[in-house]
């Protein structure tokens, strides 16, 4: 089984991927960055899919030839399964329909609560007790996707977002290569990449915030 890892920053994610021993077959980004530099140091194909050759970060970004060129190279490693691990874009269709249900994100909160790009803004906002991350199965909708496990991280008193964010970061870093080792194993085993009750080890906490949530109303 090959792993692809998608990237846009310290690779901190990618770091604890390939300290877990996971597969990767190719770490991909969409700008000049230090995960392509470990990459290239563990000795691990480094493909730039550079964002300013297809109209850079505004109106004129044309995510849909972005996506073209990013869904070629990870056929081209014939990878199976994708890991976004920190990557600043979002993909269009094509990528889902080379990858079906074969593509995983983390986010920095408990999911379905705080979706998009301001995660850990949001929660603090919000004044929940604890956030957290989500491991997911990725969807053209942002965010939207099966959640296959999740890890509470508590949101303590002085907390900043910079200061809860590195928390997260922390059970990130445990929790989604654990969570990608399992996923292989499903995709090893000729199983599809289901929401499973015997994996998913922090379930019985989402209801727990659930209930918290319903009495604090």
């Amino acid at each position: 089984m090959r792993l692809a890892v998608l990237v846009s920053g310290s690779g901190t994610i990618l770091k604890a991927m390939f300290d877990a021993g996971l597969p990767v077959g190719v770490v991909l980004s969409d700008r000049p960055c230090a995960g392509l530099v470990l990459a290239e140091e563990r000795g691990v194909p480094a493909e730039l899919v550079d964002r300013r050759a297809y109209g850079g970060f505004g109106p004129a970004f044309d995510r849909t030839g972005f996506t073209t060129t990013v869904t070629a190279a990870l056929v081209a490693h014939q990878v199976d399964l994708v890991a976004m691990a920190g990557f600043g874009t979002v993909l269009s269709e094509a990528v889902h329909q080379a990858f079906p249900r074969r593509i995983l994100n983390t986010h920095p909160a408990l999911l379905p609560a705080f979706p998009g790009w301001h995660g850990v803004r949001d929660a603090l906002a919000a004044g929940v007790a604890e956030t957290g991350c989500t491991v997911h199965l990725a969807t053209v909708e942002m965010d939207a996707g099966p959640i296959l496990a999740q890890a509470v991280v508590p949101v303590l008193a002085d907390d900043t977002e910079a200061t809860l964010h590195e928390r997260i970061k922390v059970a990130e870093r445990a929790l989604y290569p654990s969570t990608v080792a399992w996923a292989l194993g499903e995709l090893g085993a000729g199983r599809e990449i289901e929401p499973s009750p015997a994996f998913a080890p922090r379930q019985d906490v989402r209801l727990e915030r659930r209930e918290k949530e319903q009495t604090r109303r």
